[in-house]
């Protein structure tokens, strides 16, 4: 079968399309809770509901609404009432629950509002109470809640200064749990003795509890002392706020306690059960491939690292299947997943994806059959309304075709307008799920 590079670009996206499939948290939620008349079964626990006086559902994340909306359709009346934060744009009709719309990456005061309510809801609750905790990728920003002293332009600085210089998004988190009230384990603090169900969606590369929105119901392994390396690290000391580099370094010299850790007794009445993460999209994404006739090979599904450089290796790896020095022959589908960063040099206007699909398109530059498609699963490519990009060996040509240097744009991390400019922008509009991204390469 000849593939035109039509198809091949409609190809890539009706794979991309199936790993989102895969990745709906109403399918998820439905897998992972069961209820028999009023057992309700999390994993391998069993919930007997009638022992508890109430059930309250809190969450926080770009999946939460898709989450609470199957939450409510197996709970119905029996939830007694609850909050859930989302991004702005991510908001869904629900029947039992509050939804709030929040800022992200950058908390905002909708969600400093919101996060509040949810505190004063749990410090009410009682020993006889069961809440169901919902917490998917976004949930960093959304839930938050700075401890006392520190304001919110506090964090929206630390925030934006931790994103910007590249740091993996585990030691943002571990700075952002931190200087939390609520994230890094003190949620399941807030709830306690009540008992808490949390269903986690994963948008972390080793699925860790206490990174998937920063764990607000999961034992916290870092510490104030890491939070301050990570700073070093990263040389953005002058950058984050003198009360944030204060109250971490009275946290490294033990003058405040510690985010909770593994042996605290709080966790003894928690349950976090993953009900999702990148690995599934990527099995999705392969059975599509080959139900639509390509040889596929999986590379990862915990690549991370600089975009541009990642694109780099990704296209060495399609160039290896051309030559035939990779195990897998034309036509072949490439997968990846994980998430990579990007080190702001410039002023423009882009995300993780469209930079890796930029550099990837400048490596393919007048090569036939190749098309590479670079997406985020939330369908949120950094601070753009994009997802993130689908280029082949064309792109870069179109855009010279228009007076458009590709380079330039990549090298001061400006790949929106150019992707934009030459129709090469994947754009899927709020999916309301979080996996982490998902790369593609097509080869014949």
């Amino acid at each position: 079968m000849v593939r035109s590079l039509k198809q091949q670009r409609l190809d890539a996206r009706i794979i991309f399309e199936a790993s989102l499939a895969a990745a709906d948290p109403i399918l998820l939620v439905r897998r992972s809770l069961q209820l028999d008349g009023a057992i309700l079964q999390a994993g391998k626990r069993l919930y007997d509901l009638a022992r508890y006086s109430n059930l309250y559902v809190v969450g926080a994340g770009k999946a939460a609404a898709k989450m609470a909306r199957a939450v409510e359709a197996l709970l119905g009346e029996r939830i007694a009432g609850g909050i859930v934060i989302v991004k702005h744009g991510h908001s869904i009709p629900l029947k039992k629950l509050k939804i709030v719309e929040a800022g992200h990456p950058i908390p905002d005061p909708a969600g400093i509002k919101a996060t509040e309510a949810i505190i004063r809801l749990l410090r009410r609750t009682q020993k006889n109470d069961l809440i169901l905790c919902l917490v998917s990728g976004g949930a960093s920003a959304l839930l938050s809640c700075p401890v006392v002293g520190l304001s919110l332009q506090d964090k929206q600085r630390t925030t934006q200064a931790l994103l910007n210089s590249g740091a993996r998004i585990q030691e943002v988190n571990a700075i952002r749990k931190h200087i939390s009230g609520i994230k890094g384990g003190r949620l399941a603090e807030l709830a306690y003795p009540s008992t808490v169900l949390s269903l986690i969606l994963s948008d972390v590369i080793d699925d860790s509890m206490d990174n998937i929105g920063s764990g607000p119901t999961a034992p916290d392994s870092s510490t104030f002392a890491d939070c301050l390396s990570i700073i070093d690290r990263y040389g953005v000391g002058d950058m984050i706020p003198l009360a944030v580099t204060t109250f971490l370094k009275k946290g490294a010299a033990g003058e405040i306690a510690d985010t909770p850790k593994a042996d605290n007794p709080i966790f003894q009445q928690v349950q976090n059960l993953l009900i999702g993460n990148n690995q599934l999209a990527l099995v999705a994404a392969k059975e599509k491939a080959q139900a639509l006739g390509y040889n596929t090979l999986i590379l990862s599904s915990s690549v991370e690292g600089e975009a541009r450089r990642v694109a780099i290796d990704h296209v060495v790896s399609a160039r290896d299947v051309l030559s035939s020095s990779s195990p897998v022959r034309p036509p072949a589908c490439i997968i990846s997943g994980g998430e990579t960063t990007v080190t702001i040099r410039g002023a423009g206007l882009g995300g993780r994806n469209q930079e890796f699909a930029l550099a990837a398109a400048l490596e393919i530059d007048g090569l036939n059959g190749i098309v590479v498609l670079s997406g985020g699963t939330d369908g949120t490519d950094g601070p753009t309304d994009a997802a993130g990009g689908i280029v082949d060996g064309t792109t870069v040509q179109r855009a010279r075709d228009q007076g458009l240097n590709a380079r330039s744009y990549l090298e001061r991390n400006d790949s929106y307008p150019l992707l934009k400019a030459v129709g090469d922008l994947l754009i899927t509009g709020p999916t309301l799920t979080n996996v982490m991204d998902l790369r593609l390469i097509l080869i014949v």
